[in-house]
């Protein structure tokens, strides 16, 4: 299968993908997190702060402080325990015990990992990996990384500058043990959703952040002692609290830069670490992708240039000017829950909705090395919902127009039986939600402007604005559960995406909901 088809398949023909005898070996199944044998091991500070409101005074941050972040990031927070039933008509249950974190992941099978090269005042500088599962970092190589690290990033970065540079990889056996090559579409989310959170909470830290898709993918991996065929950065964001350059535009100072020139420069590393399955099957699909996306020399860096954007032609509902949510993020992150069954029909109000649109977009805006500086871009993926008993809005399909905060009625009526009719695996029941949001994309996936990496690209910011959906709508009491479940064709004929070459992305109800019967345990000290 060529990639073209295979990218098409992700989303339209999954079947295509997917073997019909497919099935999860949970008993060899792979551990949600990364465990290195034999490493120096930095054991961070377990006395977390209970709330994240407001902002901190910028100040370099100690290791206790920088723990406390990387918690909040990516940490385990909580484990729950759930009965799920099997077969009502004879009874059957089975309990699912889950380790969980303040980001979803689909299935809760966590494929990213953190890498961060640190240069802290009370820690040896070099590449540490943060080890979720003892709340710890792990020293996988010491030193001095800064002129690699910014030329990997084509000089557009002034590493010296920054405390520390975050790297989000993805490890591919994690989560296709259980969803095959249609694990390849979950990475990109899961690692946008991942950054989203990092983002945000290095808001309330006062750190700055600038986030890099472009880099030479070989000479990263090598950095951090990575086999590429299980595992490879998806992401880097360098973090700092000093004036930075962060310019989105390749630096002449060295011209160009190859991966191979690069890792020459280092010897290679690798470590052993825990796996924990003993069967590992083959994903040919996913390595061929991921070589296909890597970028060899820093020529091949792109950016994309903003376009003009396509909206419908329907009705335009104007929504109130809300002022800014001030809420601890820390709860939000806490009380943030994904409904299954047990969303309940509820009226929502303009202002609720009004709100949770502003809230959403206007902490969606971050600094990346695609932007073309000193232009209006505008958002590369866009979004569209259906509304039921929302008061003030009639049923109906709706694009949402950021610029304007208003909507653009699409089609009338109430599209509940379609949506749900479109579920693939009907565990929602969509007749009890009042906002389905579908986040839309390029229907080419950006193939054209970025090349394979493009498809990523696009899953991850689709990720990141699920994040900040999610995390506004706890933050108004209410709950929503991204879901890939659903027939992206049918979706895109409610909303006439054939007319604006987009596709769904991803399929987001909320609403307000009923607690569900669970044993929840907190792992904050």
């Amino acid at each position: 299968m060529n990639l073209e088809s295979f990218l098409h398949n992700l989303h339209f023909d999954n079947e295509k993908i997917t073997p019909p005898d497919w099935e999860a070996d949970w008993g060899d199944a792979p551990l949600a997190y990364k465990v290195y044998r034999g490493l120096p091991k930095v054991p961070l500070s377990s006395e977390i702060p209970l709330t994240l409101e407001g902002t901190e005074v910028p100040a370099k941050p100690d290791l206790r402080k920088f723990g406390h972040f990387l918690w909040y990031v990516f940490g385990l927070t909580q484990l729950s325990q759930s009965v799920y039933t099997l077969d009502s008509s004879e009874n059957k249950s089975e309990l699912m015990q889950s380790n969980r974190r303040y980001v979803p992941s689909g299935g809760a099978l966590y494929p990213n990992e953190l890498y961060i090269y640190l240069k802290l005042d009370d820690l040896p500088a070099g590449i540490y990996h943060y080890d979720v599962a003892h709340h710890s970092l792990v020293l996988l190589r010491e030193g001095n990384f800064d002129s690699y690290i910014a030329r990997a990033l084509g000089n557009r970065c002034d590493i010296e500058t920054c405390f520390g540079t975050v790297f989000v990889s993805t490890m591919f056996w994690k989560n296709f043990f259980k969803y095959n090559n249609f694990a390849y579409r979950l990475q990109g989310l899961d690692a946008g959703v991942l950054v989203g959170q990092l983002l945000e909470v290095s808001k309330r830290f006062s750190f700055e952040t600038g986030l890099y898709f472009q880099y030479l993918d070989r000479a990263l991996n090598h950095l951090l002692g990575l086999t590429e065929q299980e595992e490879s950065v998806y992401a880097v964001i360098p973090v700092s609290v000093e004036t930075t350059n962060w310019s989105a535009s390749l630096s002449d100072r060295e011209g160009e830069v190859s991966a191979p020139e690069l890792w020459r420069e280092l010897t290679a590393i690798q470590h052993s670490y825990i796996q924990r399955s003993k069967r590992v099957a083959e994903y040919p699909m996913v390595k061929k992708v991921n070589e296909a996306s890597m970028l060899q020399s820093t020529n091949m860096f792109r950016k994309i240039r903003p376009k003009e954007t396509r909206t419908c032609d329907g009705n335009t509902i104007a929504l109130p000017r809300e002022k800014r949510l001030t809420y601890d993020l820390a709860l939000a992150c806490k009380e943030r829950f994904s409904p299954d069954m047990d969303f309940v029909l509820r009226k929502v109000t303009k202002p609720q909705l009004s709100t949770l649109l502003q809230e959403a977009f206007a902490s969606f805006s971050y600094r990346n090395d695609l932007d073309v500086t000193h232009s209006k871009n505008e958002s590369r993926v866009s979004l569209f919902m259906c509304l039921y008993n929302v008061e003030g809005i009639p049923n109906g399909s709706y694009q949402y127009d950021e610029t304007a905060h208003s909507l653009r009625k699409v089609n009338h009526g109430d599209h509940r039986f379609k949506l749900q009719n479109a579920m693939i695996s009907h565990n929602v029941n969509l007749f009890q939600v009042p906002i389905c949001f579908h986040i839309a994309g390029d229907k080419n996936h950006l193939v054209k402007e970025l090349g394979y990496r493009g498809y990523r690209i696009q899953q991850m910011e689709a990720g990141m604005l699920t994040h900040r959906l999610l995390i506004a709508a706890s933050a108004l009491g209410m709950g929503g559960h991204p879901l890939l479940g659903f027939d992206a064709k049918a979706c895109d004929e409610i909303y006439e995406q054939a007319l604006y070459e987009k596709t769904s992305l991803i399929q987001i109800p909320i609403g307000t909901y009923r607690d569900r019967a669970w044993l929840k345990g907190s792992l904050h000290s």
